[in-house]
C-alpha cells in the first residue's frame, strides 16, 4: 500500500518526544495523551493513504463533507481538517448535513458544533422522513429508499454549491458489510468503492475512511466528546439486516484476528479470470488467446 508521505500523519499537537517515552514512567494523563496521539496519527495516516491511493482530491477542489451527527462524518471531517493544514494541495471543505425533519431531531447541536470549530457548513431541509415513512410498509426496513432520497437531496445540492467532491464517512467494516449484504442478499459481487462516479456522471463521491476501523473511529469520537445525534429514523430497526451482517463480522473477527484485514485487502485484489462474470472476463475468447499464445511460442522457438 502506498505511503502518504506528503500528508504528515503527525496531529498537530503531538511533541515528538511522546512517541519515544516510556510508557511505564508516564503518569495517566500523560499516557492518556501518547495513545490519544498514536491513534489520531493513525488515522490521519491512513485517510492520506486512501486519499493518495485513489486520487480523491486535487488541487482546488471544493470538498462537500456530508456531516450526519454520527461518530463517523465527526471523525471524517476532523482528520480532513487536520490534513488540510499539511496537504500538499490546496482545497475547502464545506460541511452538509441533510435535516430530514425526523421528529424530535435536535436542530441547534451541529450549527452551534460547526460555529465552534469554524467549519463553512450548509444546513438543507428535506422531509424525507415523511416520505419514508409513508412509502415503507410495516416490518420492512427504511434503509434504502431513506437512502435514496438522501442520495438525491445531497447530490443535487453538490452542483448547486459547486461542490468537485463529495465526502460520505463510511469506514472499512461499511464496506465489508456491504460485500457480504450485497452477496448474501442481492446476488452480486460489489459494495462500496473508495472513489465512485455518480451514474448521471455529475458528482464524484470519496469515501475518505475506506482503510479506517470503526474501533479506532468509535475511540477517536469518545475521546473529541463529539455532540453525537443518533437516527432514530433506521438505527434501532429490530430486522436490519446490516445489523447481523457486522455482528457475524464481529464474531470472524473475534474468533480470528485479522481475518477483517484480510478480506478487506481482497476487495483491493481482485483477480477477474478466477471469478465467473462473463461481462468481466473474456471466457469464450479462451480458446482464440491460446491459440495466439501457441502460436507466439513456436515463433519464439523458430527464432532460437
Amino acid at each position: 500500500m502506498q505511503d502518504a508521505v506528503t500528508f504528515d500523519p503527525r496531529p498537530l499537537d503531538e511533541a515528538v518526544s511522546a512517541e519515544t517515552s516510556t510508557p511505564s514512567a508516564e503518569a495517566p494523563d500523560a499516557q492518556t495523551k501518547r495513545e490519544f496521539n498514536k491513534l489520531q496519527k493513525r488515522l490521519r495516516r491512513q485517510v492520506g493513504n486512501a486519499i493518495i491511493d485513489f486520487d480523491m482530491i486535487r488541487e482546488g477542489d471544493k470538498v462537500m463533507v456530508c456531516l450526519s451527527g454520527g461518530k463517523d462524518s465527526y471523525t471524517m471531517l476532523e482528520i480532513l481538517r487536520n490534513l488540510q493544514r499539511n496537504a500538499p494541495v490546496n482545497f475547502s471543505l464545506v460541511a452538509v448535513n441533510l435535516d430530514q425533519k425526523q421528529p424530535g431531531f435536535p436542530e441547534h447541536v451541529l450549527p452551534e458544533y460547526l460555529d465552534g470549530i469554524g467549519v463553512d457548513y450548509h444546513i438543507l431541509e428535506r422531509d424525507t422522513y415523511s416520505v419514508v415513512k409513508e412509502k415503507t410498509p410495516e416490518g420492512k426496513t427504511t434503509c434504502a429508499l431513506c437512502s435514496r432520497l438522501r442520495r438525491g437531496s445531497l447530490y443535487g445540492y453538490a452542483e448547486e454549491i459547486g461542490a468537485t467532491k463529495i465526502a460520505l464517512g463510511h469506514h472499512r467494516e461499511d464496506i465489508l458489510e456491504t460485500l457480504f449484504l450485497n452477496m448474501f442478499f442481492g446476488g452480486s459481487l460489489k459494495s462500496m468503492p473508495p472513489k465512485l462516479l455518480s451514474d448521471d456522471g455529475k458528482n464524484i463521491v470519496i469515501r475518505p475512511l475506506a482503510y479506517c476501523r470503526e474501533a479506532d473511529i468509535a475511540e477517536f469520537s469518545r475521546r473529541m466528546e463529539f455532540p453525537i445525534i443518533p437516527c432514530n429514523l433506521c438505527g434501532s430497526q429490530p430486522n436490519l439486516q446490516r445489523q447481523v451482517v457486522k455482528e457475524m463480522l464481529a464474531e470472524w473477527e473475534a474468533k480470528h484476528p485479522g481475518r477483517l484485514e484480510s478480506m478487506f485487502k481482497a476487495v483491493t485484489n481482485v483477480a477477474p479470470s478466477q471469478l465467473a462474470d462473463r461481462d468481466l472476463f473474456d471466457f469464450a475468447g479462451l480458446e482464440e488467446k491460446q491459440a495466439r499464445m501457441q502460436a507466439d511460442r513456436i515463433d519464439l522457438h523458430q527464432e532460437l
